[in-house]
């Protein structure tokens, strides 16, 4: 059968509209598995500008270990400081360096290297490993309250409507994350990370705040519901592999890319990767912005984030009211940023203007 000459032109101008639709690049399925361990380099340069009297800084080292899925490498350091000093805290073990400068140093300065490896982590939720159990210090410490996470009073009383017929650990973790992704939302007028004080944010009726609060809340439910959990206060330091844009840095620059990730402790698996805070993430900024939760990039975050999470982030600790030796001020929250003080009066690390550093990230080979 031949074609007429309007044939011809129909088939030719659909050819055209095809060629004109951009082919785009088909994103993997979010899907981490453990296996392959990637090795990064972290430098962070700190200056302080006209500092008077005593300046001291205390800055977060990337100690946490895990073998299974983060490997410490340790740090190294350049300063015209008096003083450098590698510091644990006594109760979490969170490290981090001290440093002292003399006196009258009108420009204080300090570049800190670190290496750690780090790799995805999934956990197979349909096979039980068997009772797995926390040693008794552990058990305690992870169930206990902070300042900013108590687990009594309306923590308590939200945590019990929440698992109120769960039987089981992943019962009641699976009931927390869900209630928590439904209920909070990524606020993007919040400072830095947020600050964490969870039973204001219940009791404010309004569960708007960034990973320090939305992981912080849902591990003092967890903690309330009787399940050990931590916050674990760290650093993205690559893209996302799986096409995200929302979970990953965006270039080597990583100065404002810190995020806090939770875990819990279940007692048919063991310790558990969870981020409801990221699964908000992605709603409010995965392009194009402001996505349902019944979007497909929201419904894959949502089920991949509990259990499993990409190697594209670090951890520093998972410490809670950090106190900062030699300083006048206050203990601190969490430490996730640097912090300083310049004659006795602590500077806002979130203020670029007052307190200047820099934090890159490079992929080593391995």
């Amino acid at each position: 059968m031949s074609l007429s000459r309007r044939d011809v032109l129909k088939a030719g101008a659909a050819a055209s509209v095809v060629a004109a639709i951009p082919i785009l690049p088909v994103r993997a399925e979010f899907a981490p598995q453990a296996g392959k361990w990637r090795k990064f380099e972290l430098s962070t340069r700190l200056n302080i500008e006209n500092a008077s009297g005593l300046t001291q800084a205390w800055i977060p080292l990337p100690a946490f270990s895990e073998p299974t899925w983060i490997k410490p490498e340790g740090s190294s350091w350049r300063t015209n400081a008096r003083s450098a000093t590698i510091v644990k805290d006594p109760k979490y073990g969170a490290e981090f360096l001290h440093v002292v400068w003399k006196k009258g140093e009108s420009a204080p300065a300090i570049e800190l290297i670190s290496k750690v490896s780090a790799q995805d982590r999934a956990v197979d939720l349909t096979k039980q490993r068997g009772m797995q159990k926390l040693s008794d210090s552990d058990h305690k410490l992870y169930l206990a309250p902070t300042d900013l996470i108590p687990t009594d009073g309306i923590v308590k009383e939200t945590a019990d409507k929440i698992t109120v017929g769960a039987t089981s650990d992943t019962d009641k973790a699976r009931a927390i994350y869900e209630w928590v992704v439904e209920n909070c939302h990524r606020d993007a007028k919040t400072r830095g990370c947020g600050i964490g004080d969870i039973a204001s944010l219940l009791k404010s009726g309004n569960l708007g705040g960034k990973c320090a609060d939305i992981n912080a809340l849902f591990v003092g439910l967890a903690r309330a519901a009787g399940l050990p959990a931590r916050d674990l206060y760290g650093l993205r330091v690559a893209p996302s592999a799986f096409g995200y844009k929302s979970l990953g840095a965006k270039n080597e620059v990583v100065t404002k890319a810190q995020h806090c990730r939770a875990e819990v402790f279940l007692t048919e698996f063991g310790w558990v990767p969870m981020d409801p805070a990221d699964v908000r993430k992605v709603m409010l900024e995965e392009p194009p912005g402001n996505l349902s939760l019944t979007n497909e990039k929201v419904v894959e975050a949502r089920k991949t984030l509990f259990g499993a999470w990409e190697g594209n982030w670090l951890a520093y600790n998972a410490a809670h009211d950090v106190v900062l030796p030699g300083a006048i001020g206050p203990k601190v929250g969490f430490l996730m940023y640097p912090q300083a003080e310049v004659a006795g009066e602590r500077i806002d690390c979130l203020n670029a203007d007052t307190f200047k550093y820099v934090i890159t990230a490079r992929e080593l080979a391995v």
